[in-house]
């Protein structure tokens, strides 16, 4: 948690800088100059643990921290004829220990394998036409660590109805990544596989979301996403009846189908339900429902509570089965058991600060956020994650 607090504090100087040099506008004007929308600084710590590792064939512990930083940079401008230009940068960095990944190698204390570095940087344009409803919407992004590497691209698209009261939208991200092959140990030798292997996946998104009346909002949306290439871990075991020790080996393909709906409604100035609903299917057998539900209360001007609760029931995947339950007749087979059988809650609750002086007296400082939230499975898995918000505007 220390290092939460350093990053959040080493960003208040910035923020404090650019409010003392930011000009102040009218209401009205537009400005044709690049500008500072919004900036969120995010900080979370993550820690699980379980007793199903991949890595060991479904037995074994799945002990795992992990520490999250982004921030997250909103720009825009007009332009003579009135077009708004958005830019949002975005830059992550994410350290982890995994007690779990450090037994790729089984006779080892510690390994390289034993924690890690993610570095995500990505960055968005958006052209919005406000007169018309309209946007276009294109980015980049990346991921980087020791064993993973990821690029990706999107193209989006929205249009409002006449009322305003709707709004259609179209998206499509593709990413392409390289899967280095680090083995098992015992599985190493002449023959072996090497190097890296790509992964490729495509996705398409159509949604609309409709204001049906002052109180009440609707949105759905439904997804097709298609994967291709080596959609295995390389590292993870899978142990026969036999006592035999294998590579995990999964399809070269698969198709993924998420359909969802998301509600709003308003009851009063101070309260919000939030819903959500979403059924999953892909193509090896695994099917999901998700329930949601959030509910911002308003204490004060100045202060909310939101309590929220997810409820996750899930029917594993046909190439799913635990330590020593493959047998040499399947052609595909995996120990992993995020593609098992099982039904998960996730709980908690976020407390927003929006002082009118600014968060720590800076007024352009307006928002802190703090939440926490717990979760547990029946395969069985438990964690923990709790997260800082800083927003400034």
């Amino acid at each position: 948690m220390k290092r939460i607090l350093i990053s959040g504090y080493a960003l208040l100087s910035l923020m404090q800088l650019s409010a003392q040099n930011t000009l102040k506008d009218s209401s009205n004007y537009k400005s044709t100059k690049l500008k500072i929308d919004e900036i969120n600084l995010v900080s979370s710590y993550y820690q699980q643990d379980g007793n199903n590792a991949s890595v060991t064939g479904g037995i074994g512990t799945q002990k795992l921290t992990d520490i999250s930083n982004t921030i997250d940079v909103k720009l825009f401008k007009y332009d003579k004829a009135g077009i708004k230009h958005n830019w949002d940068i975005e830059a992550g960095v994410d350290h982890y220990s995994s007690a779990s990944s450090d037994m790729i190698d089984l006779q080892a204390n510690t390994s390289a394998s034993s924690s890690d570095n993610r570095f995500y940087p990505s960055v968005t344009y958006t052209r919005e036409n406000e007169e018309k409803g309209k946007s276009l919407t294109f980015g980049l992004s990346s991921s980087f660590e020791y064993d993973y590497q990821s690029y990706g691209g999107i193209v989006g698209y929205s249009k409002q109805t006449k009322s305003k009261n709707g709004e259609f939208v179209a998206r499509f991200q593709t990413f392409l990544d390289q899967v280095t092959l680090v083995l098992p140990t015992e599985l190493r030798g002449p023959g072996a596989p090497s190097g890296s292997e790509a992964r490729n996946t495509f996705a398409g998104s159509l949604g609309y979301s409709q204001v049906v009346n002052k109180n009440f909002q609707l949105l759905f949306l439904v997804d097709i996403v298609q994967q291709s290439g080596y959609l295995s871990l390389p590292f993870h075991r899978v142990y026969f009846s036999d006592g035999t020790v294998h590579q995990e080996n999964l399809p070269s393909s698969r198709v993924k189908i998420p359909v969802s709906v998301r509600g709003s409604y308003f009851l009063g100035d101070n309260i919000i339900f939030r819903g959500y609903y979403r059924y999953y299917s892909d193509d090896w057998n695994l099917s999901a429902h998700t329930f949601d539900l959030e509910m911002p209360v308003k204490l004060s001007p100045f202060l909310s509570v939101s309590p929220f609760y997810r409820y996750y029931s899930q029917q594993g995947a046909k190439y799913f089965k635990g330590f020593e339950e493959h047998t040499d007749a399947s052609e595909f087979y995996t120990s992993n058991y995020d593609l098992s059988t099982f039904n998960s809650h996730f709980l908690g609750a976020g407390i927003k600060f929006t002082p009118l002086k600014g968060v720590f007296g800076i007024k352009h400082l307006n928002t802190l956020e703090v939440r926490y939230g717990h979760y547990s499975r029946t395969t069985p898995l438990t964690s923990n994650i709790i997260s800082l918000n800083l927003k400034y505007k």
